[in-house]
């Protein structure tokens, strides 16, 4: 990002003083603005948020619109256990092995889907760009541990990793979201701390440090506004990546087996053997997922236009 009279403004007010802050505040005003503008004038952006913005509804309503209990085992007038009835009026997308109502999985799954990843995606941006801004502000020693750390974290395999979790403590959704975000936060340290080495030499950065700003304050209140939106992009894509991991987890039987998702609708029907053949079974939570997940992506497209200018259509 360049640096404008606004910011080295902002520096030369480094103690804290009300200009300084009323000028970080209208520089965050016209960086929304601006986002507001790229996504608004991207076709993909508005996609993803279409999609985005329709499966919060859908995690929000679900519990009223649920037509019955997830885990109920229904049954037909004579008694019989409903097992893998094909879609009806009364089970719009059918019932599961176990006679369970596909569709009333399906919606409550959805909540459950969204808190995983962005309670997940919100941990690795944490994490990632504190790591990033502490490496590449500080330098020498500390970017040497804290990078040697990261790389660390790169060897780990992952779903060794998970299966000795899960072995040692236990497969509950806390550990799953705690398991994805120590792992995670790597790649979002890396790009936030490159970015950092360029912005530290700045002349607002300097100017801030020249007139006594501690290095917390010259990390947090100058450094930080400049790399939230490169944050904010690997939370987009940390998003889809701990969605995508939570479901395959679910899938191969290492998540948790009392959270409905999506995930585990798919391990579910592939434990029963139902996968071949029970198509209405299947292709909702598939089809669910791939769309949230393209959602994503798109919206992180459009956003990435905002994080790097050489990308953005001239008028």
């Amino acid at each position: 990002m360049s640096s404008g009279p606004a910011e080295l403004e902002d520096g030369l007010a480094g103690g804290g003083y009300a200009a300084g802050a009323i000028g970080r505040l209208r520089r965050a005003g016209r960086a929304a603005r601006d986002l507001g503008r790229v996504l608004a004038a991207d076709p993909y952006g508005r996609v993803g948020i279409g999609i985005l913005a329709f499966f919060l509804v859908v995690a929000m309503v679900s519990p009223a619109i649920a037509p019955m209990d997830p885990w109920a085992n229904n049954h037909h007038p004579d008694g019989s256990l409903a097992r893998l009835d094909p879609p009806s009026l009364r089970h719009l997308l059918g019932t599961t092995f176990y006679g369970q109502d596909v569709l009333s999985q399906l919606l409550l799954g959805t909540p459950q889907t969204m808190l995983v990843g962005f309670v997940t995606a919100t941990l690795i941006a944490l994490i990632g760009t504190n790591v990033g801004l502490l490496s590449g502000y500080f330098g020498g020693i500390v970017d040497d541990i804290l990078m040697r750390v990261t790389d660390f974290f790169y060897a780990i395999p992952f779903l060794p990793f998970m299966i000795v979790i899960v072995a040692l403590i236990d497969r509950s959704l806390a550990v799953v979201i705690a398991s994805m975000a120590f792992i995670f936060w790597r790649t979002a340290a890396r790009v936030v701390r490159a970015q950092v080495l360029t912005l530290r030499t700045r002349p607002y950065v300097l100017a801030a440090r020249a007139s006594g700003a501690g290095h917390l304050r010259v990390i947090y209140v100058h450094i930080l506004p400049n790399v939230l939106p490169l944050g904010f992009l690997y939370l987009i894509f940390g998003a889809a990546w701990a969605i995508l991991t939570e479901s395959s987890l679910s899938f191969i039987g290492l998540g948790d087996p009392n959270q409905l998702s999506w995930g585990l609708m798919l391990n579910q029907a592939f434990a029963t053997g139902s996968i071949r053949y029970a198509w209405w079974w299947v292709i909702p939570p598939g089809a669910a997922l791939m769309t949230f997940l393209v959602g994503l992506y798109l919206l992180g497209r459009g956003f990435e236009e905002r994080v790097n200018p050489r990308l953005r259509k001239e008028p």
